[in-house]
């Protein structure tokens, strides 16, 4: 039966006290606290007395019933790892007054257990005894194992690179290397640089032609160069004029070409595997020389196409077949042309001195050139002693990912050549100090630079009135007289080779000990490789430049150059041509 309204009131009217929520007042508050801590109080005072008691027990013998007399607060803390916070007065009762629980300071005599005549260490092995029984060891044995750790670790960050194994060369020791040879890399997984010939992965072929030739160490480039080559990637080389670049690129090229088949009946027809770009005829006869000291041992032939050749003779050696085809852009591009030479299975392309044929006007036929080239699986090398802006472009036309390495400073001489400047006031003083240089000690080969045809055959007549042996080159010669011009100076049938800017890249004569710039070049980048034709493969060279008012928009950049060189020394009628020039507010650039 339903409740009435009066016994819901009234049912409500009871049961509201107890909903209604009761509030603690403050004094209240205080007794449940202090209550609550007297109960701990009592509990720790308790425990504290009990463990008391055990360790009494336990001292005299005597056994107590573990956990006889806990309460359920300490089966609490023992079981869950409850840690009761202890009061100052429990902490202090845990320390023990009884004498047998402290530690004992005094010692007897008969306590020591050293050895009789043992002696005191101070140094790192006295914490030896601590490492006892340790790690399956006596602390002596892991003293030693530490020390010896240490100490090679001590020795190999000590010793310097020279003194290492390829094995210990770290990555620190191939920085200092690449440092120390002038060597800087840009791209990615560049390999280590080359310490010797017998630790590279040349061929055993190659490097056995290496030695009959006579190179006792890779110069700076080569040591770069040869191990990114070896992995058949492609290469930019800004090195140095005088670096010894050719063997840098024609190594790894016959180690290429060497692993290939030979060529036959029905393969030589189709071109060669290798082929090298140089701007001059000069240039491509000296890598086609340099070229020829390996592959007599190689079986490899050897072919270049040049013009002032005759054509018909060298169509004769490209139809008997050869690997390697050395050739300048002009005359190459005849021949394709005509048909007479195909491209089809070459594969490894270098261009030697990119820039001077950039200079040369043969961007266009290097474009035909490289237009007729199997587009895919190709190494192309691009060696260039500058980087103007249309070299970049071909480099990033062509190249693909390439390694780039840079030895010393791009632009400027070897550190090697002694730079001396000279200012004239006349012809006639000019040519009566050429004759004063060439009279001072030098030791031939030789060589004067000027800047026109018959200036040079002029100064070569007078130079054989004076008594001196001289060739003269230009570029008013036929290649067959070029060649017996070079060849009586590298023979020493000639002691002064007399030339123009011909000679200037190409000219690879051993051990020319003084250049003069009879005439300095009308552009300053002529003067650097001018004077990179002595002080070459790390040997002193000198060369010396008469200087007039006429070459003072060079003055700016000579000033830097020779400031830049170890070995020269700043010409004070120079500095003080350039303060004259500040001062009349000339600004020759």
């Amino acid at each position: 039966m339903p409740l009435s309204v009066e016994e819901l009131v009234a049912q409500r009217k009871a049961a509201a006290p107890a909903a209604r929520p009761h509030f603690v007042s403050k004094k209240e508050r205080e007794q449940h606290r202090a209550a609550a801590r007297a109960a701990e109080n009592a509990a720790e005072e308790e425990k504290l007395q009990r463990i008391k008691k055990s360790r009494v027990a336990w001292a005299s013998g005597q056994k107590e019933e573990p956990h006889a007399r806990e309460t359920g607060g300490d089966v609490q803390q023992r079981s869950l790892g409850v840690r009761a916070e202890r009061t100052p007065s429990a902490r202090k009762m845990r320390r023990s007054n009884d004498p047998a629980k402290r530690f004992q300071f005094e010692w007897d005599a008969d306590d020591d257990t050293s050895e009789p005549n043992a002696v005191l260490a101070c140094g790192p092995d006295a914490i030896a005894p601590v490492l006892s029984a340790r790690a399956g060891m006596d602390g002596s044995e892991r003293s030693a194992v530490t020390h010896a750790k240490s100490t090679v670790r001590s020795t190999l960050h000590d010793k310097p690179w020279q003194k290492k194994t390829l094995a210990e060369m770290r990555e620190r020791d191939w920085r200092v290397f690449r440092e120390d040879y002038g060597i800087a890399t840009k791209g990615t997984h560049i390999p280590h640089p080359l310490r010797s010939w017998e630790e590279s992965a040349i061929p055993p072929r190659i490097l056995s032609a290496i030695r009959h030739v006579g190179y006792s160490a890779p110069s700076p480039i080569q040591r770069q160069a040869i191990p990114i080559g070896l992995e058949n990637r492609d290469l930019i080389g800004v090195a140095e004029t005088g670096s010894g670049k050719t063997a840098s690129f024609v190594i790894p090229m016959l180690a290429y070409v060497a692993s290939l088949p030979t060529l036959n009946e029905d393969t030589k027809h189709l071109g060669p595997y290798a082929l090298v770009l140089s701007p001059t005829r000069e240039l491509a006869q000296q890598i086609e020389t340099e070229t020829r000291k390996f592959v007599s041992q190689l079986n490899l032939s050897v072919v270049s196409i040049v013009g002032g050749r005759d054509v018909s003779e060298q169509v004769f050696h490209l139809q008997r077949g050869a690997e390697i085809v050395i050739a300048t852009p002009g005359r190459l591009k005849d021949l394709i042309e005509q048909h007479i030479v195909l491209l089809s299975q070459c594969r490894y392309l270098v261009m030697d001195e990119a820039d001077r044929m950039v200079d040369m006007n043969y961007e266009e036929a290097l474009e035909f050139i490289l237009a007729n080239l199997p587009p895919t699986q190709r190494v192309t090398m691009l060696y260039s002693a500058t980087m103007p802006p249309l070299v970049e472009k071909i480099a990033r036309s062509y190249l693909h990912n390439p390694a780039t390495v840079l030895i010393g400073n791009a632009n400027q001489a070897v550190g090697t050549v002694e730079q001396r400047v000279e200012f004239v006031d006349s012809e006639a003083q000019r040519k009566q100090r050429l004759l004063a240089v060439l009279d001072s000690g030098f030791v031939p080969p030789m060589i004067v630079f000027v800047n026109q045809k018959t200036m040079a055959d002029q100064i070569g007549r007078e130079l054989r009135n004076a008594g001196w042996r001289v060739a003269v080159l230009h570029a008013g010669l036929s290649q067959p007289q070029r060649e017996a011009a070079i060849a009586s100076v590298r023979e020493a049938r000639n002691e002064i080779l007399c030339c123009t800017d011909v000679g200037a890249r190409g000219i690879d004569l051993a051990s020319v000990s003084c250049v003069i710039n009879y005439q300095f070049p009308t552009n300053f980048p002529s003067y650097i490789h001018r004077i990179g034709r002595t002080g070459r493969v790390g040997k002193h060279g000198v060369a010396v430049s008469f200087l007039d008012e006429n070459d003072a928009e060079h003055f700016p950049a000579l000033r830097q150059e020779i400031a830049a060189s170890p070995v020269s020394t700043m010409n004070a009628a120079l500095l003080k041509h350039m303060g004259e020039g500040k001062a009349r507010g000339d600004h020759c650039i």
